[in-house]
């Protein structure tokens, strides 16, 4: 029987093309605006890589912080804020106390973020019933990343290569994995290392690829996997593969590979005897009580 995780990440591919079809217009922050892009969870990492893919595209300075630590007395134009139940409560909280400009984008068109925001993104149709966050995430990146003028045809066809090749056994039954990326792809590193800590309960870590060398290469070694999304720094192949670890980079855009790391993430858990739709101790959405 398949797992909602499983149908959930096996759909991704589609859930982008319609993304990229319907930018929604006006409610996304405009060139030049000041932004602080929020999230918890999965949606901070999805914030980090957004911000750091806008700011470099020369639309304006864009931070990218969790809900619960973002500076309250910070002047923006605009708070870009991420939550898949709409229900999440230091989002909640802090567009309650913003002067800036509010967009939400949710899953749910049914929660109270509906009314705490300006403007509001329902991407219903990627909402998931698994706790663990796969297709959300990556389509409303996919969404945003079209948004700056990405052409994510590329992107999509890697994801569907990501989805069709088989699982190296050594993904699979690794003991420890360090996740790294360059720019917008280290938010999906750390993105990466959640999904394996949620659904499979593995030792995960991730880094900034060229912070990789400043003590964390320490831990590789045989049976522990180093996995790049995106373009490795030149020699770390080989400063990891001298430890005995394994080093893995596949060329797809990062993504796309965070797409792979899902599936290793499931492949891990059904190992382990786990139910990846009921990954332990956690929840949809973290709602605090007054």
């Amino acid at each position: 029987m398949t797992t909602h995780t499983e149908a959930e990440i096996e759909s991704q591919p589609s859930c982008w093309r319609r993304a990229v079809a319907d930018v929604p217009a006006g409610a996304l922050p405009e060139p030049g605006e000041r932004v602080a892009v929020v999230g918890c969870g999965t949606s901070w990492f999805i914030a980090m890589a957004y911000a750091t893919l806008r700011e470099r595209a020369g639309l304006g300075e864009t931070d990218a912080f969790a809900a619960s630590e973002a500076p309250v007395g910070r002047s923006y134009d605009r708070v870009l804020a991420l939550t898949r139940s709409g229900t999440t409560t230091e989002v909640l909280e802090l567009l309650s106390r913003t002067s800036a400009r509010t967009t939400a984008i949710t899953a749910d068109p049914k929660t109270p973020v509906m009314t705490a925001a300006d403007e509001i993104i329902v991407l219903d149709y990627a909402d998931e019933s698994s706790v663990v966050q796969t297709r959300f995430a990556t389509t409303q990146l996919a969404m945003l990343r079209a948004s700056l003028g990405e052409d994510l045809t590329g992107a999509i066809a890697d994801a569907e290569r990501a989805l069709a090749e088989p699982l190296p056994a050594e993904l699979v039954e690794a003991e420890q994995f360090s996740f790294l990326g360059s720019g917008w792809s280290v938010g999906l590193a750390q993105e990466a290392a959640l999904k394996m800590r949620e659904a499979s309960r593995s030792w995960t870590e991730a880094y900034p690829a060229m912070e990789y060398r400043h003590g964390p290469i320490s831990i590789a070694g045989p049976g522990r996997v180093t996995w790049m999304l995106g373009t490795a720094p030149e020699g770390l192949r080989e400063q990891v593969e001298a430890t005995g670890g394994t080093f893995f980079e596949s060329g797809l855009d990062p993504m796309a590979e965070l797409v792979r790391a899902q599936r290793v993430a499931v492949a891990r858990a059904f190992a382990r005897g786990l139910n990846p739709d009921e990954p332990m101790h956690l929840t949809r959405s973290v709602i605090l009580s007054s």
